[in-house]
Formats: structure tokens, sequence, C-alpha cells
């Protein structure tokens, strides 16, 4: 067993113990909170019949056992439901490494058809994302997939996210206390998307607002003792309709501050719990995570002060709150002057602050992939003109381990000590089921994966940054009336104008040209090959038509040959997924028809 499978089995022991033992101590302060509830029911009840001190003493008593009570069963049902929340994140883990689905969200509704996303399953169910995904808010799933759709392209921002996987990996106690605290929450009261325009409007409260509600709330506080003292309440009245007035001169600005603020006070100490939690972790002198570290390290306070007015306004829907203290002491009016104290105060931090928590959720994703996966390689990443990539038992992440076939793969700048170029465009033969297109996508989702920052499926991966681009898997719509045809044809064609921006690019290509006859169709992929040679590229061509070969032989050293060859043995096609030189000779859809008595 892995120490991946270890760790989260001791956890998942742990846990249920520490459950069972909680569990029991609820029941036991519900039976208590029972007989102080009715221990208070017979003191109230004798009190009323005929009063004594001892009673009133009795009465006292019981009150604040029942209060202690219930204080101490909300306390221990928060941690239970933390145990809760820890246990599943374990046992997911241990369902993740045993190849089952991970219970975190898929990010199927991040899936666009364009670019690689689709050709190299990076979102919906089994993807990438699927297989990476821990975060519990969506600033953290739109960052891991903003990631995954535009990866770093810089030498030095990769390093600088490696070395941050480096630190926070073996941190995983506090990366699940993360994960679980997120998870109590999980923004099922909305998000904080909306607060960003809250915070670009302009204050609307004028300064004579500040001074005046304090004449009025000290008014009404000597207009009521005067009440208590005389019994007159018309000064109280005029202090009342006062307060009515200036309040009502800003309703509408309080109503939208309410409802913009209203009912977020628990996903806004979820991000303050991941901010503290956060900076607590040692950085390890990682410039990522000392740099996020510095913009977060006042913002747990802060963001904490933010839920309490958050809850301070969802207390005025509380008929008490709003008849006694918004009429007399005008509280909706306070709450508004606090919060635009607030607003000012941390205006221009706060986005900072959410984008952190949104960092810190994509970092512990990927984190916790590579806990997960301690046999993985951290890639080295080159920079340079020359694009290249070399790979050592090279498999694909989403395949199970025991199931997949690992390969090693150079391609570009080969022997850098002399600068000699090798293989410019890798032309791919094979039947079907061979492993071709599996391979190309093994390729592709590595590089992503490596320009994540991440650990690969590799024993050793250099290459040189570089965009992906694709056409893998193709598919018409009736809704455009789009044929297939069409629809390569248009995904070709984007291709070839991102590649004549100049980017630097990883072109995979799988099959062109399927919709026309077999001439059109190997005339058609000569010309697209030598079309992709004029630019500033690195290509793997996955195809059927052996012709295509002779390219090796006329470009030399910039074009190679490579298969998937298969096997005949004893009456029965075996594919063993090892990549070779060369060209791929069997005919295996003759053979499997001549068994099938088809032919």
């Amino acid at each position: 067993m892995t120490p991946a499978h270890l760790f989260y089995e001791e956890k998942v022991t742990r846990y249920t113990a520490r459950m069972q033992v909680l569990q029991g101590r609820l029941t036991l302060l519900a039976l208590l909170r029972l007989a102080g509830f009715l221990g208070l029911a017979v003191t109230v009840y004798y009190l009323v019949k005929s009063f004594s001190y001892p009673l009133l003493c009795g009465t006292i008593f019981f009150l604040a056992v029942f209060i202690v009570l219930i204080n101490l069963y909300l306390r221990i049902k928060d941690q239970r439901a933390l145990m809760e929340k820890l246990l599943f994140v374990n046992s997911n883990e241990l369902e993740v490494l045993k190849d089952q689905l991970n219970g975190f969200p898929d990010g199927k509704a991040h899936l666009t058809p364009e670019s690689y996303l689709d050709d190299l399953d990076i979102f919906g169910r089994r993807s990438l994302f699927h297989l990476l995904n821990r975060t519990t808010s969506i600033h953290g799933a739109a960052q891991l997939a903003d990631l995954l759709r535009q990866p770093m392209l810089t030498v030095d921002r990769i390093e600088q996210q490696q070395q941050a996987l480096k630190v926070l990996t073996p941190q995983a106690d506090t990366r699940q206390l993360i994960t679980a605290h997120g998870l109590l929450t999980g923004e099922s009261e909305g998000n904080l998307y909306d607060l960003a325009e809250w915070l670009k409007e302009p204050d609307r409260l004028k300064k004579w607002a500040f001074w005046a509600r304090w004449i009025v709330v000290l008014y009404n506080i000597a207009a009521l003792v005067l009440l208590l003292r005389t019994g007159n309440y018309r000064l109280l009245l005029i202090g009342v309709l006062a307060g009515w007035i200036l309040t009502g001169f800003f309703a509408d600005y309080i109503a939208k501050q309410h409802t913009l603020l209203g009912k977020k006070n628990a996903i806004l100490d979820q991000y303050a719990l991941t901010l503290r939690l956060f900076n607590t972790m040692d950085s390890g002198k990682a410039p990522l995570l000392e740099s996020l570290q510095a913009k977060t390290a006042s913002a747990y306070l802060a963001i904490r002060k933010l839920a309490k007015l958050s809850s301070y306004f969802d207390q005025a829907l509380n008929p008490l709150v709003g008849f006694i203290l918004n009429n007399l002491f005008l509280y909706n009016l306070n709450g508004v002057i606090v919060l635009e104290k607030w607003k000012a105060a941390n205006r221009n931090v706060f986005p900072e602050w959410i984008d952190a928590v949104g960092h810190i959720e994509c970092l512990n994703s990927l984190a916790s992939f590579a806990f997960n996966h301690p046999d993985y390689t951290y890639p080295v990443p080159v920079a340079g003109k020359d694009l290249s990539i070399s790979a050592a038992q090279l498999g694909h992440p989403l395949i199970p381990a025991k199931e997949s076939v690992p390969n090693d793969f150079t391609i570009g700048l080969n022997d850098r000590l002399n600068d000699q170029l090798n293989d410019r465009l890798i032309l791919v033969t094979g039947s079907n089921m061979s492993g071709k297109t599996t391979f190309l996508r093994t390729i592709g989702v590595n590089l992503l994966l490596a320009q994540c920052g991440a650990p690969v499926c590799a024993t050793a991966f250099s290459f040189t940054p570089m965009q992906l681009l694709t056409s893998l898997r193709v598919s018409d719509s009736l809704q455009e009336h789009t044929s297939y045809f069409m629809a390569e044809l248009k995904k070709l064609q984007q291709i070839i104008h991102r590649l004549q921006s100049g980017i630097p690019a990883l072109v995979l290509i799988d099959e062109i040209l399927r919709g026309t006859n077999s001439e059109d169709k190997t005339h058609g992929s000569e010309l697209f090959i030598r079309k992709l040679l004029q630019y500033h590229c690195l290509s793997l061509f996955a195809t059927h038509d052996l012709s295509l070969g002779k390219l090796e032989e006329e470009l030399p050293g910039v074009i190679s040959n490579y298969c998937f060859e298969s096997i005949i043995e004893e009456g029965e096609l075996h594919f063993n997924y090892q990549l070779q030189r060369g060209i791929a000779r069997n005919r295996n859809a003759s053979f499997l028809m001549k068994k099938m008595e088809i032919i």
C-alpha cells in the first residue's frame, strides 16, 4: 500500500472513533438538557404559584444550566459536523486511489468546445478536473478551471508553482481542515461575486447622517428614561418619528445593502477561516506562498467583521429587533454606517483576499494530487526558442496504474550539447484500439499538468512551455447545420490561425479528413503536414494512411515514423501499446473480419 493509502486509512479510523465519542456526548447532553428544562419548568410553575427566594434561586440556576447545556450541545454538534466532513474527505481520497469517482464536482459546466478541453477530457465525468478538484467554493473551482484553460507559459511561474506545491503537499492535516471547513458551508448561501460590484459603488450616506443618528439615539434614550419615571410617552413618540424620517430618507439604500450582504455570514466565515488556516501553514520560503500570506495576513479579522455585519443585518428580520431596536436606536442605519466604514477601509484589498481564497483552494487541489501520487515526477521546464518534450515511462494519469502501459518519448531538441534538432513532427500509425489516440492524449494531458506546476505521470519529464492545439475529437451539429467534415475543417482552421500568431505550440492531430475519398484525404493530409512545418510548433499526427510514411525519407530529422503495432498469435489479436519506430504493418481489419466470418 502507498503512504497515501495508509495515511487516509488511519484518518478514517480516527475520525470514525471520534464521531462515536461525540455522538455519545450529544446523547448525554440531550438527556441533561431535558432534565434541566423540566427542572426549570417545575421551579417556574411553583414560583408563579407562590413566590419565594429559594424558588427564584432555583429558577435562575436551572435557567443557567439549560443555557450552558444548549451552548455545549451546539459546540459539540459543530465538532461532529466537522468530523463528518473530515471523514468524507479521507474516505473520498481512498475511493479515488481505488480508481472510483471523486466525490467533488466534475466541472462539466466549464467545458467549452474550443481548444483542447474536450479533446483531452479536461472537464466532465472522469476528467482531469474531476481527478484534481478538491475545491469547495465557486472562486476555487473557477481558479482551477482557469488554470487548466490557460496554464502557465513561463519557466519562472511554473517553478514557483512547483515550489509552493512541494511545500504544501506534506501539510496534509491543515489542507484537509481547509477543505472540511469549506464543505461545511459549500456556498449553499450563494457566492461573493456580487460583493465585488458593491465595493465599487460610492457611499451614499451623508456626513450629517452620522451626527443626526447620534442625536436621535441620545434623545430617545433620554425620552425612554423619562417615560419610565413619569409615564410621559409623547417625547418618545417624537424621537421615534424623527428616527423614521431619518431612516426613511435612506430606506432604499439600506434595503439594497441588506439584499447584498444578508445571509452571507456563513460563507464569509468560511473564507475567513480558510485564510486563517492558510496563514498558519509553513511557507517553506516559497515565494508564491509568502506572497499569498503577506496579502492575507490581516484578512481573517476583517472578513470576520464583515460576516458579523451580515449577521447584524439578518437580525433585523427578527420582529423584536425590528420593532424595538430599529425604532428606538436606528439599528439598520447604524449597521449601514459601520458597513460603509468597513468598505472604505477594505475596498481595495477585499477582491485580493477573495482571489487568494480561490488560489489557495486551487493549490490545495494540486497538492492533494501530488500527495496521492508520490511516484509522479515534477517536470523540468526549459526556457528557449527551441521546443522540446522528453519523457521517460510516460503514462496517462486518468488510466489506472494497473492498466497503464508507459512509454518513453522525445520530440524536438534532443541533444542540447550539440544543439541538434530531432523530429519536429511525428507520424503515428496503427490500427484502431492500438493506442494512437490515447498516446496523443497522454502527451497533451501531462504537458498541461506540467504547465500547471503539478507533477506528471512519468519517471522523468522535461519540456518547453507551449500552447496546446488539438483536433482529436470532432462532432457534427444539427443545430448549427454543421457536418462532421465541416466541423473538422473549422477546427483545423482554428489551429492554423493560432499558429499564424507566432505562438509556440504542441499540435495533436488524430486522423483528419475522414469525410473525403482516400486519394483526397492523403493529398490533403500531406499538405496540412507541410503547412504545420512552417510554424513554431511540434506536432504529433496520428493516421491510418501508411503512404504518409514516405515523408520521413524526404524530410529526415524533421519527420519521423512511429507506430503502435498489433500482434497476431494463435489466431488472436493482441495489443502491447508500446510505441516503436516505423510504420504499422499488420492488417487488423481483414483479420478480424475473417475471424468474425464477415469475409
